[in-house]
């Protein structure tokens, strides 16, 4: 209504104007029958008012969808009135609509692309990676130690440019299947005992119930679990040499819980860790933090619908728990 009255305004103006002006001009001319221009006004302001009315109950459809907002793309392509106007906006939108489709599966096809490139790249770097960690372990101590050490660091830096690139379509690559839990978790220990060795932390782990077992995806999960893993060592070598990786079921869900016990994260910044590329003040001294680990963790665990909890006290430690549901808790069904 709002709409059509304005479209209408000059219209009204004018009319009500005229309505002035025609009394008045008859009036200086000499006529003095003030009760006939009374009536002409009156018919005048019936013809008006009638008017308006059928203009409103004809286009009410076009002004209503012109003020309320499209829930879907979709809605462009629907129809009005057959009225010239509302034909005009229908091919309008409809024009508008095609071109951008056009230019989203344009901008798809080149993201497409552009992850395939990184995929590739990624998996062409980690062969002369391995063929330099060939090589260092003919070489002396500590010359040895130490090219393993970055080559290592080189590895986690591409995995994580593979799955971060990997995330928009990580619906496409899930497999859901029944996965034990500390079965999944020796096999992150044993993927990372070289990085514990030489942070000097070393991981423990806890089973409160034998074979704790969940629905989700094996692949993602290992990613989840090894970033939290080398998150905690990360801010623990230095202050602490242990790491506590439990596995437990609280309330029906099950849990797999990752605590240490290094420098801990202010409460300022643990609202904010998950967010990309912050870092924070730990990030500040730790300059190799890129502020992406706990980013991905949350997105992965939120797609495989599994809960973060994150608790931490400066100088204390962290404590992160991904949480299963109970229909994803495989063990307590």
């Amino acid at each position: 209504m709002k709409l059509f009255l304005r479209e209408h305004l000059l219209l009204i103006m004018i009319q009500l104007c005229q309505f002035v002006m025609i009394p008045l001009l008859f009036w200086l001319d000499g006529y003095r029958g003030f009760s006939v221009s009374m009536y002409a006004i009156f018919l005048s302001l019936v013809i008006l008012m009638a008017y308006l009315i059928y203009q409103y109950m004809r286009r009410r459809s076009f002004y209503h969808r012109l003020q309320n907002r499209m829930e879907t793309l979709d809605a462009s392509l629907e129809t009005t009135e057959r009225t010239p106007i509302s034909e005009a906006l229908d091919q309008l939108l409809s024009a508008q609509y095609h071109l951008y489709q056009e230019e989203l599966q344009n901008a798809e096809d080149r993201q497409d692309e552009h992850l395939l490139f990184m995929d590739r790249w990624v998996h062409q770097m980690k062969t002369p990676l391995s063929v330099i960690e060939l090589t260092a372990q003919t070489l002396d101590e500590p010359e040895s130690s130490s090219i393993r050490e970055e080559t290592e660091r080189m590895r986690n830096g591409l995995n994580t440019v593979l799955y971060m690139a990997r995330l928009r379509t990580i619906a496409e690559d899930f497999h859901i299947k029944p996965v034990m839990l500390v079965k999944l978790v020796h096999e992150v220990n044993q993927e990372n005992k070289r990085f514990y060795i030489r942070n000097e932390v070393y991981p423990q782990v806890k089973e409160d119930k034998p074979g704790i077992t969940v629905e989700t995806d094996e692949k993602w999960l290992f990613f989840l679990v090894t970033q939290l893993v080398q998150n905690a060592v990360n801010y623990s070598a230095g202050k602490t040499k242990r790491l506590v990786l439990s596995l437990y079921e609280r309330a029906g869900e099950a849990v797999l819980e990752v605590q240490d016990f290094g420098i801990g994260i202010p409460l300022v910044d643990q609202k904010r860790v998950f967010n990309k590329f912050f870092t924070g003040e730990n990030g500040r001294k730790h300059r190799e933090s890129t502020g992406m680990g706990l980013y991905l963790v949350k997105e992965v665990a939120e797609r495989l619908e599994h809960r973060i909890e994150l608790e931490s006290e400066v100088g204390v430690g962290t404590t992160v728990r991904i949480i299963f549901s109970k229909t994803q808790n495989l063990t307590s069904m």
